[in-house]
């Protein structure tokens, strides 16, 4: 029986997400419960609980991210910005990705670009052009999605570009 070769692409191409998000987080265990608005990158790969060893494999290539397991589904996600500027971007600008996943990658890489250039800045110091931008690139990519959902906080990050 021949065993097909482990190929990152082609898991990528049906079950990876590269996702780009406005996030609103409140800090209630600090005074006054602060709220902070950030634009956030993430990878993504899902597989059945059962498979989670495909994730590893994943993981122990790239050297980087974290496996997650709940209910039915395991899941292997990069977050840290850092990671997915030296890592993730890389090994897909290297290795790619075929029609709507490559065009939604290449928008999310932009996206990173701009993340990564403002890390560590509060959103109130961003230049405007980098929020217009990130905004233009979560509504583009929308139509690369398998299930698109519903921006919850979008508004705000449009908001914010228009006070600068």
């Amino acid at each position: 029986m021949v065993t097909e070769k482990f190929n990152i692409v082609n898991l990528v191409n049906s079950d990876g997400c590269f996702d780009l998000q406005f996030r609103k987080d409140t800090r209630h265990e600090r005074t006054n419960s602060p709220t902070y608005y950030r634009w956030k990158a993430q990878f993504v790969v899902t597989s059945p609980k059962n498979d989670f060893k495909i994730l590893e494999k994943i993981k122990n290539e790239m050297d980087c991210g974290e496996i997650t397991v709940s209910k039915d589904q395991a899941r292997f996600s990069v977050q840290k910005i850092s990671d997915i500027a030296e890592v993730v971007v890389p090994f897909f600008r290297k290795n790619l990705l075929a029609d709507k996943k490559k065009k939604d990658f290449e928008l999310w890489a932009k996206g990173v670009e701009v993340i990564q250039r403002n890390k560590g800045k509060s959103l109130a110091s961003w230049k405007k052009n980098d929020l217009c931008t990130l905004i233009e690139i979560h509504k583009s990519s929308a139509k690369y999605k398998n299930r698109p959902r519903a921006p919850k906080w979008l508004e705000m990050a449009k908001a914010f570009s228009k006070t600068k």
